[in-house]
């Protein structure tokens, strides 16, 4: 059974803070389990009311996991959802990973404030057959408990790493393909010549991509506006990036 002090600490793992101090995050569904038990992640504990263990065997890889039934109201006050499931687990923060850049595209966030925008691009990423994103600092954090859940499991296959955007891409090899989604360009992005090798930067919904950043692009690329008058202001950042990957996949279908 779990203890009263176990409750509030997994509670406190709500704020960033204590993730960030403890090196953890919190997973909470059956679906998200489920991947997770299937990924090469660090299980800390699982929390699970007795139905749940009941009904789930834990996969040998993942079998020195901690385990505490709980009740309902328990999860309740455990969870950040506003109807918990029959399941949480305490993670492991793992390591970043090195970015592999040469003969594959790599995605790179700009100030995304939204966790749901965040999850939701790490999802289509995935799909796209992206597996490292490189956020900047001032992106939200992919452990914030709506990033996690609006990634439906992705998170648990794809590097992410956070760090200054600007260092990053003075790294890059010279003449390295910098793309970058930019309102006011003249680059259509369904008429440009388009490489399986490159960094396609998507930046925040209400400022873009940052001056410093936007000075390194090398093809900025423009979803064009087809709205009556181009009244329609911008898109959701989560839908430009699905539009990007889609037309990057169309043209180089030999991306991998």
């Amino acid at each position: 059974m779990i203890s009263k002090a176990q409750i509030r600490r997994i509670a406190s793992l709500k704020q960033d803070k204590f993730r960030q101090s403890e090196k953890v995050f919190v997973v909470e569904g059956e679906k998200m389990l489920s991947e997770l038990m299937h990924s090469t992640f660090d299980v800390q504990t699982i929390c699970a009311t007795k139905q749940w263990i009941e009904l789930n065997t834990i996969p040998s890889a993942h079998s020195n996991v901690e385990i505490l039934q709980v009740s309902p109201e328990d999860l309740q006050r455990m969870s950040s959802l506003s109807t918990p499931n029959n399941v949480l687990a305490v993670v492991s923060t793992p390591k970043p990973q090195a970015v592999r850049t040469q003969d594959t595209l790599v995605l790179a966030l700009d100030g995304i404030n939204n966790p749901g925008n965040l999850g939701t691009i790490i999802r289509q990423a995935l799909w796209f057959g992206l597996t490292d994103i490189v956020c900047s600092s001032n992106t939200v954090s992919i452990y914030n408990p709506k990033s996690i859940q609006a990634t439906m499991g992705a998170l648990f296959w794809v590097n992410v790493i956070y760090c200054e955007l600007p260092d990053f891409i003075r790294s890059l090899p010279p003449k390295y393909n910098i793309y970058g989604t930019i309102v006011d360009s003249d680059n259509n992005i369904y008429q440009q010549t388009l490489s399986n090798e490159g960094l396609i930067i998507i930046g925040s919904e209400s400022h873009g991509i940052s001056p410093q950043v936007r000075r390194a692009i090398t093809t900025p690329l423009t979803i064009p506006n087809y709205s009556p008058d181009g009244r329609a202001e911008s898109l959701n950042a989560s839908i430009a990036t699905a539009i990007v990957l889609s037309e990057f996949k169309r043209s180089v279908p030999d991306w991998h």
